[in-house]
């Protein structure tokens, strides 16, 4: 899937079912759409993650998670209008990770995608 705008509103359906409990961080994850490029997706997938990496601090600082809450409320509503995430939200992940690792299919195109990333991104 290529239009940006579907892909965001896929992520944002994601990440809801994650904050209300209806789907696990890890299952939300595989599901994200393969192969996009934009910063927007990749910077809500790390949002998931850190979600999930935070839950022992979630659980002792209930401030902390209605932030973590939010923040993630604001993402998903943000995608599910088919918009970008403010530029602020992408560069505080650019700076950590340079490609989010989504998982891909096992297709051609994807390992096409995964070896021009290892040309593209190796140190």
């Amino acid at each position: 899937m290529d239009d940006p705008k579907e892909c965001r509103i896929i992520v944002s359906e994601l990440i809801r079912k994650v904050l209300v409990g209806e789907l696990s961080v890890r299952d939300a994850v595989v599901m994200f759409p393969a192969g996009t490029n934009d910063k927007s997706i990749e910077a809500a997938f790390h949002a998931l993650i850190h979600y999930e990496a935070d839950e022992d601090l979630r659980r002792r600082d209930i401030l902390y998670k209605e932030e973590q809450d939010d923040y993630l409320t604001l993402i998903f509503q943000t995608l599910e209008q088919g918009k970008e995430l403010p530029k602020n939200i992408i560069k505080n992940y650019e700076k950590y990770y340079k490609v989010a690792d989504i998982p891909m299919p096992n297709d051609f195109r994807s390992n096409v995608i995964r070896f021009w990333r290892f040309l593209t991104f190796r140190e």
